[in-house]
């Protein structure tokens, strides 16, 4: 386990227990000057959804099912691997099915 000295730690939580109060706060003092269907506001949307949505992807298939599909019981039956992957895009399938109506 990593150690840290007192006043990393004091930082650290001190960062962390403020992040969340500065946004609410933040999303209050703008919420006055948001339209929600200007242009501006749509393409931040549209950026901020993708980057969230490609971070989930990314953290998914990388360092979630990578590390499940690179054991030894699935690298030792093919059989194994071929059920693995159909269940991997079923779910898939699942999920952009009810994102159609989200």
């Amino acid at each position: 386990m990593a150690e840290y000295k007192f006043l990393k730690k004091a930082i650290m939580v001190f960062f962390f227990s403020v992040t969340t109060p500065f946004g609410i706060a933040l999303g209050l003092a703008l919420s006055s000057t948001y339209k929600e269907n200007s242009p501006r506001s749509l393409i931040t949307v549209g950026l901020l959804n993708a980057s969230s949505a490609g971070l989930l992807i990314y953290m998914a298939l990388v360092d979630l099912l990578a590390a499940d599909f690179m054991g030894p019981k699935l690298q030792g039956s093919i059989k194994l691997q071929i059920k693995s992957y159909m269940v991997v895009l079923l779910g898939a399938g699942g999920m952009s099915l009810m994102a159609k109506w989200a």
